[in-house]
C-alpha cells in the first residue's frame, strides 16, 4: 500500500489540462524543453529500440524523439499514469518526461518503477518543475491574504529543488545521476495575464489542501498592487520565473565507468574544466528572457 501524502488532486490535473487544451494551451515552456531534450539526447550518441514518453502534455516531445533518428517506437504521452507504470522490469530503452512528475505524489517511488522499467544501461531523461518556480506570484499572494484575510492559504505548489531531486536519483538506484537548472524569466503586461498563461498551461492550483473558496476580489486587487510594486521592471511590465529541472540516469549495467574513490583524483575538476570553483552552496544557473 502506498503511505505517501496525497498533495495533488491528479482527478482535477486532468480536469486542468483537458481545459487548457480547450482553451488553446500555451506551449512556450514545453517547446523550450521538448527541443533542449533533444539536444541532451543527441549528445549521447546511442541509439534506442523502445522508448517512453512518460506524462508529457502535448506531442512536442514525441516530435523531437521521431525527427531525431535515435528511437525505434514511442509510447507514452499522457496515456499511463506516471503514479502505476504498466511496463515489465526491462522493458524499456529510454524513458523521457517533459514538465509533468512535478505533481506526481510518490516521486520516489515513480522513480524506482522507472528505473526497473529500464533495461541495464538505459536512460532516463526529464525536465521537471523546481521550487523557484513562480515565487514571485507566491510571495504576493501571501502578503496579500495576509493583509486582507489575516491568514494564508496554498496557493502555489511546493516543487522541489535541486539538491533533493539528485538525492532521489541515487536513492532510486539510478548509476551516474545528473541534475542541472534552467532558470527563465518570462515577462507579461500584468498578473492577470500571468495566470490567464498558467490556466492556459494545465497549471493552476490542483493542491489537495487549496481553498475552496472563491478568491475574493479584494485579495486579488491586493496582490496585483503588491506585484506591480515588487516585480515589475522600468516598463511596467511584471516578471515571473520557472526554473526547469533537468534529471538524468542510467539503469546500472557492469560496463558503466565508475566513480575513483575519494582523495583518488589526480586533477580538480575545476582545473580541468579551466573554470572558477564556487564555495559550496553556491548554485550557477542560466537565465533567459521571454516577453509574453
Amino acid at each position: 500500500m502506498n503511505s505517501s501524502p496525497v498533495i495533488f488532486d491528479r482527478k482535477l490535473l486532468a480536469q486542468r489540462r483537458a481545459r487548457a487544451r480547450a482553451l488553446g494551451p500555451s506551449t512556450f515552456l514545453l517547446d523550450r524543453v521538448a527541443e533542449d531534450l533533444g539536444d541532451r539526447l543527441a549528445a549521447v550518441l546511442r541509439h534506442f529500440e523502445r522508448a517512453l514518453d512518460l506524462g508529457t502534455p502535448g506531442d512536442a516531445l514525441r516530435r523531437v524523439l521521431s525527427a531525431s533518428g535515435q528511437v525505434d517506437s514511442i509510447v507514452g504521452g499522457v496515456t499511463f499514469d506516471e503514479e502505476a507504470l504498466p511496463f515489465g522490469d526491462a522493458s524499456l530503452d529510454l524513458v523521457v518526461s517533459g514538465l509533468a512528475l512535478q505533481f506526481v505524489n510518490d516521486l520516489p517511488g515513480t522513480l524506482v518503477q522507472i528505473r526497473r522499467a529500464l533495461k541495464p544501461d538505459g536512460l532516463f531523461l526529464a525536465a521537471i518543475v523546481g521550487g523557484d518556480t513562480l515565487n514571485e506570484l507566491r510571495q504576493c499572494f501571501a502578503r496579500a491574504e495576509s493583509e486582507i484575510e489575516g491568514g494564508l492559504s496554498p496557493r502555489v505548489a511546493p516543487f522541489a529543488d535541486l539538491r533533493d531531486l539528485g538525492g532521489l536519483l541515487q536513492r532510486a538506484g539510478f548509476a551516474l545521476p545528473v541534475t542541472d537548472l534552467d532558470r527563465v524569466t518570462v515577462r507579461y503586461d500584468t498578473p492577470l495575464v500571468l495566470m490567464h498563461d498558467l490556466r492556459r498551461m494545465g497549471a493552476t492550483n490542483v493542491l489537495v489542501d487549496r481553498r475552496r473558496q472563491t478568491l475574493r476580489r479584494a485579495t486579488l486587487m491586493r496582490m496585483l498592487e503588491v506585484y506591480g510594486a515588487r516585480f515589475s521592471d522600468a516598463d511596467g511590465r511584471i516578471r515571473a520565473t520557472f526554473e526547469i529541472v533537468w534529471l538524468s540516469g542510467w539503469a546500472p549495467h557492469a560496463s558503466q565507468q565508475q566513480p575513483l574513490k575519494p582523495g583518488s583524483a589526480q586533477l580538480r575538476l575545476a582545473d580541468a574544466l579551466k573554470t572558477k570553483e564556487l564555495p559550496a552552496g553556491e548554485k550557477a544557473s542560466m537565465r533567459a528572457t521571454k516577453d509574453v
